[in-house]
């Protein structure tokens, strides 16, 4: 059974049909790209995973139905999510910042897997500026925030939205190791990159995007095979 199975998800913006049918599931400690150009749908799917957004379909996660839950809900039941802006709470330093994902944490789950030591031990840098304001870090920085605050709350499903946009290419390798080390721990995560060559670099399985349907569902391997499938779907120019 499928850790995260969606089938047949729909989503509308007001009046715009955004997701039309969407199919995809992410297995127990795999790592799964979602891929496309600006404007197929993948962020809206990541969203409406995690109760962000009105849909019809179904989305299970461990064999139970969550499409409709309240976002809280899904993070309580083990869904993590790192957003595309980097929400990082601008008025409290890094360390506070974490101790609030400790907040999201499942109810009655085992010892976490993640702590602050561990925070720190991936990203040095945070622990460094651990007493500073999270808002006047930089955006790299911000980014190592986000995804350290989420992993507090010890989920079992990760979904990043765009994690290396912007960022110089150093952070960008550290941001592949870092979702490397995810999946050693166990944890699955399904990634929205925009980076075609490090999300066929990390994942074991990869989705294309195109104006809101899933149009292609295969390995790395098999996606940098199919010339007609990037040509259409995601080069651009």
């Amino acid at each position: 059974m499928a850790l995260l199975q969606v089938t047949n998800l729909h989503a509308c913006y007001g009046k715009s049909h955004v997701l039309r049918g969407v199919d995809l599931h992410v297995d127990e400690g795999e790592i799964v790209s979602l891929l496309g150009r600006n404007g197929a749908g993948r962020s809206t799917t990541v969203k409406a995973i995690m109760g962000q957004l009105a849909i019809t379909g179904s989305i299970r996660f461990r064999g139970e139905e969550i499409g409709g839950l309240q976002a809280f809900e899904i993070a309580h039941k083990g869904v993590g999510y790192v957003p595309e802006d980097r929400a990082v709470f601008p008025t409290l330093t890094v360390e506070q910042n974490l101790i609030l994902g400790e907040k999201k944490r499942q109810r009655g789950s085992k010892p976490a897997r993640w702590t602050l030591s561990d925070m720190y031990a991936m990203f040095p840098s945070l622990k460094a500026r651990q007493h500073v304001l999270a808002g006047v870090l930089s955006g790299g920085e911000q980014q190592m925030l986000t995804l350290c605050r989420t992993l507090m709350g010890d989920p079992d499903l990760i979904m990043i939205d765009e994690p290396t946009e912007g960022l110089a290419p150093k952070i960008v390798e550290q941001v592949a190791g870092y979702l490397e080390a995810l999946k050693h721990r166990g944890i699955s995560v399904l990634l929205v990159e925009q980076k075609l060559a490090i999300a066929l670099a990390i994942s074991q399985r990869v989705y294309v995007m195109g104006q809101g349907a899933i149009v292609f569902d295969g390995t790395p391997d098999e996606l940098r095979s199919d010339a007609a499938v990037r040509r259409e779907w995601l080069e651009v120019g």
